[in-house]
């Protein structure tokens, strides 16, 4: 499908909606970005899974790498209230595999992980992409993701237990890295194309028949 078609499939979707709903979704991908993604590694906690997408999903995240090399992702729905439906979630088997994709698209692999090269994370630098990684509940990250990682990130704690559950430190990382995008100079919101394709993936999948929509307007337009 090119550019021209895809513009008019979106318009003919966008016809469909309330006034409400077009403003709104206009409002959210307006906000969107893929300057920050987040990967998450053999998270086998439905809850936590749940919980950490659903941080990316307000905080204007859109993509998000699930590693499933030990073990499978799992959704809470109470949890994630609808959260992935907006998102665009690749999956994995390997950590390398996910690695080297991003690196191919110009991602800094970020570990989420108290180390000695660490930056703290209010002096993580942005201008880049970024992709920060979380490990396991118990273990954190795996060796591999480690020695791939291209830079380290520690979340400051001032208390006797070092760790936050992973959830938490998803949303912490985001809020502070998210609301110092937004007021830099970077480039980080989405190019009219993502923003587009986007745009017809959530109006085909919120809107009653949006499939069926779809193919009635390929159908129409081949003719």
């Amino acid at each position: 499908m090119n550019d021209h078609t895809k513009d008019a499939l979106l318009a003919y979707l966008a016809s469909f909606a309330t006034a409400h709903k077009r403003d709104k979704i206009a409002e959210i991908i307006a906000q969107r970005t893929r300057h920050v993604t987040v990967v998450l590694e053999d998270i086998y906690q439905p809850h936590n899974m749940s919980a950490a997408l659903r941080s990316c999903e307000i905080m204007g995240v859109q993509d998000a790498h699930l590693i499933e090399e030990r073990c499978a992702a799992q959704l809470n729905n109470n949890i994630a209230k609808g959260a992935s439906q907006w998102l665009t979630i690749s999956k994995y088997s390997k950590t390398q595999e996910c690695f080297s994709r991003l690196k191919d698209q110009g991602y800094r692999i970020v570990a989420t992980t108290p180390h000695t090269r660490s930056y703290s994370l209010e002096n993580l630098p942005i201008d880049t992409k970024l992709a920060l990684v979380f490990g396991t509940e118990d273990s954190g990250l795996s060796k591999q993701a480690l020695e791939h990682a291209d830079d380290f990130v520690t979340i400051p704690m001032f208390g006797f237990t070092q760790s936050f559950n992973i959830s938490v430190s998803v949303a912490l990382c985001l809020q502070d890295i998210m609301q110092r995008l937004r007021h830099s100079s970077a480039d980080w919101k989405l190019s009219a194309h993502d923003a587009r394709d986007i745009q017809i993936a959530w109006y085909t999948h919120t809107l009653p028949a949006g499939e069926k929509l779809i193919a009635e307007f390929l159908a129409r337009n081949a003719s």
